[in-house]
């Protein structure tokens, strides 16, 4: 066994509420399951562009509290917001009491201490595929994350803020945080998750999130992974859309030494629409993987996919954007488009569109590019007394801003684009 998976198993044995809402038979299994079948290797399809070789040499303790941070980490957040730093909740930095009546927002903690066993039943869920380690581990060890539910009709006008911030600690620690989403038949909701850090670490964060959304559903769903150089996260997020349902979704990777995110989105129910954009920003020697799973169900479904990637330095972008659609899924029109920029001859990207069509009556079309920034477009700018570097700082920022199309609240498209530009000026200084 990898001295990664036995730090799992240790962390497994010493967590004292692992039976909290009758799950520890379901918690053991899953176990059993991440440690039988080990780590998967560079042969299994879905991580053939992510080497899990130096990770799984690792072992990682559990997450300690972090006394006196700084509450300027989220001073630039607004409220309604629930704060976790190191995986462990931060009640001193959250604001959570903004919240409309309708609103539900509770750490996964009190859920499982105080709330009816069939308000976690989410966690019980199985994981069964091989590719799937980090979601089995989660499905193990997860004892906190968020638990945000919006009841039938609420209209909820400001977005909610989950913040997760790593800090440096004696030793390098993992996390495995589990969360839900939760919308009502004609609920709308704005939620945005902050991955910060206060300087630099080389912890493990684990995330898992659910997104339900019930029939004539609104949610806007914004990340932003701007996380420690030296940090490793695997986040997955499974998204269930209901009749009517529309999913607006937004994705900045802008940091962390190695990301994996997986964005799975199931249109179930007729009419049901998914928009999901995003951004890989690679530079130094990170490593930014992205997979999306779009799976098309229920007739007359629509999603829309742009994706922005750019490598620099010695990194390496890794983008997968699979479409499904199902026999019956008549009336589909999927769209996705995935252009790359490499800015250094040593940078590698990876672009992966995979169309797969069971259906008739379908719109459907995929493209992947990766190439440099464009000469004469520059030449132009150039020409008019632009410098060299401002001018492919004006051009980069273009071609990623596109991504920002779905969010419609210019507060928060401005705080977004700020992350972004931030970025890019990280790694023009590179």
């Amino acid at each position: 066994m990898t001295a990664l998976l036995d730090s799992f198993r240790e962390a497994f044995d010493a967590l004292p509420d692992r039976d909290a809402a009758g799950l520890g038979e379901s918690r053991r299994t899953a176990l059993e399951a991440a440690l039988g079948d080990g780590l998967p290797h560079a042969r299994v399809e879905a991580w053939k562009y992510t080497s899990l070789r130096a990770l799984e040499r690792r072992s990682f303790v559990a997450s300690t509290p972090v006394p006196d941070l700084d509450p300027a980490i989220v001073a630039g957040i607004p409220a309604p917001r629930l704060v976790f730093v190191n995986g462990r909740l931060a009640p001193a930095l959250g604001a959570p009491e903004d919240l409309p009546e309708g609103v539900s927002l509770q750490p996964l903690s009190g859920v499982l201490s105080d709330g009816e066993a069939r308000d976690a039943n989410f966690l019980a869920r199985r994981f069964d595929r091989l590719d799937e380690p980090f979601a089995r581990i989660n499905a193990a060890l997860a004892v906190e994350g968020a638990v945000l539910r919006v009841a039938a009709g609420v209209q909820v006008q400001a977005p909610v803020h989950l913040v997760f911030v790593g800090a440096p600690a004696d030793a390098d620690a993992a996390w495995h945080l589990r969360h839900l989403v939760e919308l009502g038949r004609d609920a709308s909701l704005g939620v945005v998750e902050h991955h910060v850090s206060t300087g630099r670490h080389r912890h493990l964060s684990n995330h898992l999130l659910h997104a339900h959304l019930g029939p004539g559903t609104r949610l806007l769903h914004a990340r932003v992974q701007d996380e420690s150089e030296g940090a490793t996260l695997m986040h997955r997020t499974d998204a269930a859309l209901a009749s009517d349902a529309h999913y607006r979704r937004v994705d900045l990777e802008l940091g962390a030494a190695l990301s994996r995110h997986e964005l799975n989105i199931a249109l179930h129910g007729d009419r049901s629409r998914a928009d999901a954009n995003g951004v890989l920003l690679a530079s130094g020697k990170r490593h930014l993987e992205t997979r999306l799973g779009l799976d098309h169900v229920g007739r007359d479904t629509a999603c829309h996919l742009t994706w922005r990637g750019l490598a620099a330095g010695r990194s390496r972008a890794a983008f997968h954007g699979g479409i499904l659609i199902r026999e019956g899924a008549d009336g589909t029109e999927a769209v996705l488009s995935n252009k790359n920029l490499l800015l250094d001859e040593r940078a590698e990207i990876d672009s992966q569109p995979v169309l797969e069509i069971h259906a008739d009556e379908v719109q459907a079309a995929h493209g992947a590019t990766v190439g440099q920034i464009d000469q004469t477009a520059l030449f132009y700018l150039r020409s008019r007394g632009i410098p060299a570097e401002q001018a492919r700082a004006l051009l980069t920022a273009a071609f990623c801003r596109e991504t920002l199309s779905p969010i419609d609240d210019p507060d928060l498209r401005d705080m977004l684009a700020a992350r972004l530009d931030a970025a890019l000026a990280r790694l023009e200084a590179e």
